[in-house]
């Protein structure tokens, strides 16, 4: 390892557990510090319902399911997937497996098929290389793939919640959102570290 990516991980762990956020984490049963963005913007928006049926993509290590489980209730449903494993959370469904491959899309779409999906969230982020224009279009690559996976999935008048980066292609991706969604709605939440380019995007009423 070099100098310059030692100083930098140092640097990262550093702040890592500087985070308020980490430690409250450390100090409870939540899952990871991704459970404090959705409840920003679950604040915001109340996107989730009870009753409704969840799809949770790139879920692990599950604290985005185990928050949306209690807000959709007895009633609703959560279907998780994501390429790591993820232990249990109960009443998710939960698929190993990688929805860039053709065979596992295609096997969990035929699954979905027979459900109304109201809402599709994704927090999938690609491993960051540290090279600004690599990890950007890796990452807009899995925003597309989301909306792609919403577009055959959701109900007339669903929602997309999806992790999406700033850079060359955002301003686009918002426009191919806009076109598809009645109601498109950009956050920065605090539990997101001021540095990173990462915003969430909520597209609502899917159009018909």
């Amino acid at each position: 390892m070099t100098k310059k990516k030692s100083s930098s991980s140092n640097r990262w762990l550093c702040e890592h557990f500087r985070d308020q956020y980490v430690k409250i984490v450390h100090r409870s049963n939540i899952r990871s510090r991704a459970w404090f963005k959705l409840h920003a913007i679950q604040l915001n928006s109340n996107f989730l319902k009870s009753g409704m049926t969840v799809l949770d993509l790139g879920s692990s290590p599950g604290s985005w399911s185990e928050y949306a489980i209690k807000k959709v209730g007895k009633l609703g449903c959560v279907i998780a997937c994501d390429v790591l494993p993820m232990l249990p959370v109960k009443n998710v469904t939960f698929f190993h497996g990688n929805v860039k491959e053709k065979f596992f899309l295609e096997s969990l779409l035929v699954y979905l098929n027979c459900k109304t999906i109201n809402v599709v969230m994704s927090d999938m982020a690609p491993n960051m290389t540290g090279h600004y224009s690599i990890d950007h279009i890796r990452a807009m690559f899995l925003s597309k793939l989301a909306l792609n996976i919403s577009i055959k999935v959701l109900s007339t008048g669903g929602s997309l919640l999806v992790k999406s980066f700033y850079g060359q292609e955002f301003s686009q991706f918002i426009k191919d959102l806009r076109v598809i969604f009645s109601k498109v709605k950009i956050y920065k939440p605090n539990a997101s570290r001021d540095r990173s380019r990462e915003v969430y995007i909520l597209a609502s009423s899917l159009k018909t």
